[in-house]
């Protein structure tokens, strides 16, 4: 095997709450007090200092694609800026192996007052491009971008898409060997997105090596091949892509209530009712949720709401038996709830949620059961959210041959 392109190995990085210097009046006065502070071992903390990672290691190889998920303040961008030496590691080290192309932050590295012809000249040059690599590619790189009646606009005057079009077409062109991307995809139309993933795939056919920070999980699970998921006080996971989203769809956000005991919350395969519980998925999967409660509490005139929502927030079904006609029931303290919810999987790439909401009619009380069962759909062949089933009929005119 290859030697890895990128490595991090055992990395730990503290921070100090509060930390900042706004003036130079205050970093003299920091620097004059440092030597009287008691300083603290690397691997101890000191008075208002936190871990933002706690030994976090990874490898990824050429022509792999690594995603960083989690949620905010987990320490992704940290490990971005380690990676792309902006932050030194308090123990531990990181390396990259040949020309990195980095993308940290929107319009990170452009100057506000130059035009977007100059800031391209200036970003390839902070990204190890000369400047006749940068005159070579200038063309390809202010078409990819999709802004040239702008680039020659100051970018202070840049919304914070065309930022990101920008400073992602400068990347883009680096030729790297590394391609280490933050959350900057999130900024855009939706079809410039599609361009950015479908030139990361570029890349990766290539032999380019990318790590990519997201929360937007079908991006991750459509371009990465493994994921690592960063949780606060929780040691990190490195593991296969659907594994790891399927996880990040449900542990963290698990919702029960004292009102009630969960005995079942299962989610299986529709032709497999006593298989193990799902994590991947195609397409169009018949599934089954199981659910069995029992009530603590009297729950008069109860209903529930079955939802499915994407791992991004969107939601993608909800539905109620009530609505058919259903009618509500009481649930008096040691009563159960016994149901069986059959549905089909019509909905694309992505990690997905089920929740179950109970209620009354009135919405006087309710009762949200969330994170007790995920899925993940994953296939590369369509783009969207909904799984339509198509099906083509074509044809052909094909003129006769001249005589």
């Amino acid at each position: 095997m290859s030697q890895p392109a990128v490595v991090f190995d055992h990395v730990w990085k503290k921070f100090r709450r509060g930390e900042r210097h706004d003036s130079l009046r205050d970093a003299i006065t920091a620097y004059v007090k440092r030597p009287f502070e008691r300083r603290a071992q690397p691997d101890e903390l000191a008075e208002q200092e936190f871990w933002a990672l706690k030994d976090v290691s990874f490898e990824v190889q050429p022509g792999e694609a690594l995603g960083i998920i989690g949620p905010n303040g987990a320490g992704k961008s940290t490990a971005l800026k380690l990676l792309t030496k902006i932050l030194r590691p308090t123990m531990g080290s990181c390396n990259i192996r040949g020309r990195v192309g980095a993308l940290i932050e929107v319009a990170a590295g452009f100057h506000p007052d130059l035009t977007g012809r100059e800031n391209v000249f200036l970003q390839g040059a902070i990204l190890g491009m000369s400047r006749q690599e940068v005159a070579a590619k200038l063309d390809q790189i202010v078409e990819f971008s999709e802004i040239r009646d702008f680039i020659d606009t100051p970018v202070k005057r840049y919304s914070s898409g065309m930022n990101a079009r920008l400073g992602f077409s400068v990347a883009a062109h680096v030729d790297p060997a590394v391609l280490v991307i933050d959350e900057v995809l999130a900024v855009g139309d939706q079809l410039f997105q599609q361009k950015c993933l479908n030139r990361l795939e570029d890349f990766k056919r290539s032999g380019a090596t990318i790590v990519f920070v997201s929360h937007n999980m079908q991006a991750v699970m459509t371009l990465c091949d493994r994921a690592l998921l960063l949780r606060p006080r929780q040691a990190p996971l490195l593991a296969n892509v659907e594994n790891v989203a399927a996880l990040y769809a449900s542990a963290d956000h698990q919702v029960t209530d004292p009102r009630v005991s969960v005995h079942t919350f299962a989610l299986r395969n529709s032709g497999n009712p006593s298989g193990d519980q799902l994590s991947s998925v195609a397409p169009g999967t018949a599934l089954t949720l199981e659910v069995e409660i029992e009530a603590n509490t009297a729950l008069p005139q109860c209903g529930f709401y079955f939802e499915v929502v994407r791992a991004d927030g969107l939601k993608m079904f909800n539905h109620t038996p009530t609505a058919d006609g259903e009618p509500p029931f009481d649930l008096e303290p040691g009563g159960r709830l016994r149901t069986r919810v059959h549905f089909r999987a019509n909905v694309l790439r992505g990690s997905y949620r089920v929740v179950l909401y109970l209620g009354d009619p009135q919405r006087t009380w309710s009762i949200e059961l969330s994170g007790l069962a995920s899925f993940v759909v994953h296939e590369t062949n369509r783009f969207g959210c909904a799984e339509l089933a198509p099906s083509y009929e074509i044809e052909v005119d094909r003129p006769a041959l001249a005589r």
